[in-house]
């Protein structure tokens, strides 16, 4: 093989908001498989908000000058194992790079569902409706008719709660977004009843406003003062899913939330987070829920898409900002010829 790989490599530890310096394209010689193993041409790469708490030097965290982690999805292009075959689409971790070597334990061979793309198996199918459907039925264990109020709800786990929680038959879905035009995208595109945009005052007084009555069940993505408003409008025996801290990820030393400590005690709150990592053993049951309503059209994949790896740190930088609407994908431009249903192109 004659060609190159690309892959990308973090430099050096950001303070605050990282930059495109903090990341290097790294060439190298694309060479074959060794024995029990494949080469993977990647096709799809995910970039997610738990990138950027792995770029700090913390436990686990991402090592300097070396390839980093993600999810991808690729096809198989060559081969010395009989148990994966060349042709086969496949997801790894390997994440952000043109080819990955892979031995059959370090990937999932992915079902191909009519009508459903491959994207969707980055955003929908994987683990960010992994991370939703999870939330939503094993950690708020949420009953039909109960109240919701997700924060970041225009990204790519708040759009797939509201969609998931809309078919449990959820009851009033409150969202909170960075912007009008995404909080009126909540609406009119995802089911939210109501959204705002959390620039425009106290996250106490904006939640008030959109859940007078209270919520029973709070996902929250966001924490700080979004949390604390949340304790405030929980209802007794309210649930609250802690899935993320976006507000601190670049900002590491901004104070923790303020709320009544006695609420959690009085109302009988419960606050649980969790690790979607811990929970693949629903993978089938999320494909059982989730395509039969991706394939009647009744649920959407909420994704913006990127093409060309060349732009996956300019993908990532944006996702911190909040330019992208649902899950943000980047993709391979040999795949743009191909339908990709609900995506938005970035």
């Amino acid at each position: 093989m004659n060609e190159t790989a690309l892959t990308v490599h973090q430099t050096a530890r950001p303070h605050g908001f990282p930059t495109a310096g903090h990341f290097a394209f790294v060439e190298s010689p694309l060479t074959g498989p060794a024995a029990g193993g494949a080469l993977v041409e990647n096709l799809y790469w995910s970039v997610d908000p738990y990138h950027r708490e792995l770029m700090d030097d913390v436990p686990g965290g991402f090592a300097l000058d070396a390839p980093l982690e993600g999810r991808a999805i690729g096809r198989v292009i060559a081969s010395r194992t009989p148990r994966l075959a060349e042709g086969e689409i496949v997801f790894h971790r390997q994440g952000w790079r043109t080819h990955a070597m892979v031995t059959p334990e370090e990937v999932r061979r992915l079902p191909r569902f009519d009508g459903v793309p491959l994207s969707a198996y980055l955003s929908t199918l994987g683990g960010t409706g992994l991370t939703a459907y999870v939330g939503l039925t094993r950690i708020a264990r949420l009953r039909a008719g109960e109240d919701l109020f997700v924060s970041a709800a225009a990204g790519g786990v708040g759009t797939a709660t509201g969609r998931f929680a809309r078919l449990l038959d959820a009851g009033r879905l409150v969202g909170s977004a960075g912007s009008a035009a995404k909080a009126a995208h909540l609406v009119k595109e995802v089911g939210y009843d109501a959204a705002f945009d959390y620039h425009d005052g106290p996250a106490a007084v904006l939640l008030g406003d959109a859940a007078p009555r209270g919520i029973d069940v709070f996902v929250d993505n966001v924490g700080g003062g979004q949390l604390a408003a949340a304790v405030g409008a929980l209802r007794p025996f309210g649930r609250i899913v802690r899935v993320g801290t976006i507000s601190q990820y670049n900002t590491p030393d901004a104070p923790a939330p303020r709320f009544d400590y006695a609420d959690i005690v009085e109302k009988s709150i419960r606050m649980e987070g969790f690790l979607v990592s811990n929970h693949l053993d629903l993978q089938e049951e999320l494909y059982e829920f989730a395509v039969p309503h991706l394939q009647s059209g009744r649920l959407a994949s909420d994704e913006t898409v990127v093409d060309g790896f060349e732009h996956i740190v300019d993908a990532f930088l944006g996702m911190l900002r909040g330019e992208n609407t649902g899950k943000i994908i980047v993709r391979d431009r040999t795949q743009v010829r191909i339908p990709t249903g609900h995506a938005a192109h970035a």
